[in-house]
């Protein structure tokens, strides 16, 4: 700010002293303190008070900020929300729309009466055996991978 060099505070000092005299130079000095450190609480109050105000206006910008993704975020549930909604009533519909046409045109036999009545609909019944009753296959012997390949006998010759 000021560009005060060592030389220029010795010629101020001897000036200060011829002019005021060596009696009332240490009350001017003490003076001169007093209000420099005034000056200095006061500069201190004031760059704490803005500082205060900027966090004040920064904790309100994030705030905003805070709200608006708050409000984006339920919007974006929202809207998530009626596309699923829509999405399941246009599936239960077409389901609807597919089961309907089908059991007004002929009535549909339930699924256990119908692979009983017709055990080559390619149902269950290709796949898994019958349930035999018990004691039915206990007379045969099970097969194992040894007794179904033929053995042959080697002859000692």
């Amino acid at each position: 700010m000021f560009d005060i060099t060592s030389s220029k505070l010795l010629i101020l000092g001897i000036v200060a002293l011829l002019v005021i005299g060596p009696k009332d130079l240490p009350a001017l000095l003490r003076t001169i303190g007093k209000y420099v450190g005034i000056i200095k609480r006061q500069a201190a109050e004031f760059r704490a008070q803005f500082d205060e105000a900027m966090r004040e206006s920064e904790l309100a910008d994030l705030r905003k900020d805070v709200e608006s993704l708050g409000r984006e975020a339920e919007q974006t549930m929202r809207a998530a929300e009626q596309s699923v909604e829509k999405d399941w009533a246009q599936a239960q519909a077409s389901v609807d729309a597919a089961l309907d046409p089908a059991s007004a045109s002929e009535p549909q036999p339930e699924p256990a009466a119908e692979s009983a009545a017709n055990p080559l609909n390619g149902s269950a019944s290709q796949t898994e055996p019958a349930a035999a009753e018990p004691g039915e296959h206990d007379a045969e012997p099970q097969r194992t991978a040894d007794a179904a390949t033929p053995q042959v006998e080697k002859s000692g010759a």
